[in-house]
């Protein structure tokens, strides 16, 4: 999959495919029908499959100081698209220039003269242009005008529930990462490299591989079965383990951090890059009187986990 920053000199051979249009936030199974569609029809006229984004999205540009919403950071959306066949994806500055464009000149600057498409494909409540005065309706309406064909997907549900960005937040924040992985199509997973702890871990038999959760969305706080892949390296694979995403109020620590503790593994990780699938929510997280009793609950933490990964599919 080729990648795109600017849309005013896309190369030749990129121009004149068919794009799907939205954020893509989690790439869940309402995206991936959009996405779908628009390989389908790509697929019919023989010409490229493209995604096009926004990076940032834009509401981290209007709301800079909001808290962290996204369910995939630009690395993992990226590598989710790839998985869906994308040949390529234009992820275009989203900046005060942008913001200020109307809905015809988007249509006209990125669409016709930039990427030169020969068909778009949105969701029902896709909106674009100042204000997101731009909606299905102008969309198609400019598509008719300006000579490419125009797919409006309707909404998308899973047994009679919306599937959405937002549900899956709000699931993800109320420690269900089985509902979020039934509107995703996949589990829930966070990015980010391994990075230097306090290795206390150590001292009671439980080392941790420790990540930030950088600029994701914020879930439970608790403890978790999970699965942790490394992509390249000595320890490339994926293993099994258990997590505590938090703030670990036994030893007084303000930072969220991500520790997870790979079962039957030993090795230096630090540094690398990893992928965290969160599986199952075991208990939110908790404060315990000294390093026994919270030795003791690992320990049934562990062996919890273990059964749930056990019969969960990878």
């Amino acid at each position: 999959m080729q990648i795109i920053r600017q849309y005013a000199a896309v190369p030749a051979p990129l121009q004149g495919g068919v794009f799907a249009l939205g954020n893509f936030d989690g790439v869940h199974l309402g995206h991936q029908r959009v996405i779908g569609e628009a390989a389908r029809v790509a697929r019919e006229l023989g010409v490229p499959l493209g995604v096009l984004v926004f990076e940032p999205h834009p509401k981290q540009f209007f709301f800079p100081n909001e808290p962290f919403f996204r369910l995939t950071p630009f690395r993992a959306k990226a590598r989710l698209l790839e998985s869906l066949g994308v040949d390529v994806l234009a992820a275009l500055p989203f900046d005060a220039d942008m913001s200020k464009k109307l809905a015809p000149e988007f249509v006209m600057d990125v669409l016709v003269n930039g990427l030169r498409t020969a068909h778009v494909v949105a969701g029902y409540d896709f909106r674009f242009g100042k204000a997101r005065a731009g909606d299905a309706s102008v969309l198609s309406y400019m598509g008719e005008m300006e000579g490419f064909g125009v797919s409006i997907v309707p909404e998308a549900t899973l047994d009679g529930e919306t599937i959405s960005s937002t549900r899956i937040r709000d699931l993800l924040g109320k420690g269900d990462p089985k509902g979020a992985a039934r509107l995703l199509g996949h589990w829930w997973t966070i990015e980010t490299h391994v990075r230097s702890g306090d290795q206390r871990g150590r001292t009671i038999g439980f080392p941790t591989a420790n990540l930030a959760l950088e600029d994701y969305v914020q879930p439970a706080f608790g403890v978790y079965a999970v699965r942790i892949e490394f992509e390249d390296g000595p320890h490339k694979g994926v293993y099994d383990g258990v997590a505590n995403l938090g703030r670990r109020p036994t030893f007084d620590k303000e930072d969220v951090l991500l520790e997870v503790h790979i079962f039957d593994f030993a090795g230096d990780i630090y540094g690398n890059h990893a992928a965290v699938s969160f599986i199952g929510f075991l208990r939110p997280e908790q404060k315990f009187s000294g390093l026994d009793a919270l030795k003791e609950q690992i320990a049934k933490d562990s062996a919890r986990a273990r059964e749930i990964l056990a019969t969960t599919p990878a």
